[in-house]
């Protein structure tokens, strides 16, 4: 009876709106499909973040995003949140989610932690390719990813205590920045072997994606967070 009561409930989904491209994903997420009403919260105080059932970081400066969340009062809530719930981060909001990065700008970068992953900042120029994504509806039709000086994925360091990681997307090869490239031309063009090629990955209730699905018309992402995270993680 519980669980059935539990269907009817509402999910609270947040985007941290400090900074980036918060808005793009609020009109995004209002055009899931949803048997539950998806109430969405603007996060920018601890209140807002204890109301969410899941969070998302948009894209948008790292640095920035992390400074003023950490102004806000909220930096130390939101590395708390990502040990319980779910997280998706675009770009920046990727970084955010790293345990480590490779280049930070002077004075360092604050993360969360919430997953097993080296990034890399500022990997690519801006370009649009298709992508083939893992467990999207109509996972047959191409998502058209857009990187803006996108983070690279450069190492994934899980433990046996960790979540495994799964990769749902990877780039090609050919679309690499070519001081990146290190995979010959007669190899598998999406290299399982380099890391750099993830573009969008998933470990326990967290989702990663170097591009930024909200600038699309293409609610397949958003769909797929609720769905295959959100939902799942109400009922643990």
């Amino acid at each position: 009876m519980q669980q059935g009561e539990d269907l009817q409930q509402d999910v609270h989904i947040g985007i941290l709106a400090l900074q980036g491209a918060f808005a793009e994903h609020q009109v995004m997420l209002k055009k899931v499909p949803s048997k539950r009403k998806i109430v969405i919260i603007l996060v920018r105080t601890q209140d807002d973040l204890a109301s969410c059932n899941a969070l998302i970081i948009p894209g948008g400066e790292s640095t920035t995003i992390a400074l003023l969340a950490r102004l806000a009062g909220i930096l130390e809530p939101l590395r708390e949140f990502a040990k319980k719930k779910p997280i998706w981060g675009t770009c920046a909001g990727a970084i955010l989610l790293a345990s480590a990065i490779e280049n930070p700008k002077k004075g360092g970068q604050e993360l969360l932690s919430g997953m097993s992953v080296t990034v890399a900042r500022n990997g690519w120029g801006s370009q649009v390719a298709p992508l083939e994504v893992e467990g999207l509806r109509e996972s047959e039709r191409p998502f058209h990813g857009i990187f803006i000086r996108a983070p690279v994925v450069t190492a994934i360091h899980t433990t046996p205590s960790d979540p495994p990681i799964v990769v749902i997307s990877r780039i090609s090869t050919s679309l690499l920045p070519s001081s990146q490239t290190i995979v010959s031309p007669d190899e598998d063009d999406t290299d399982p072997r380099d890391p750099r090629t993830i573009v969008a990955l998933r470990q326990g209730k967290h989702l990663l994606t170097s591009f930024h699905p909200e600038l699309t018309k293409d609610n397949r992402f958003h769909e797929y967070f609720v769905t295959e995270c959100v939902f799942p993680s109400l009922l643990s």
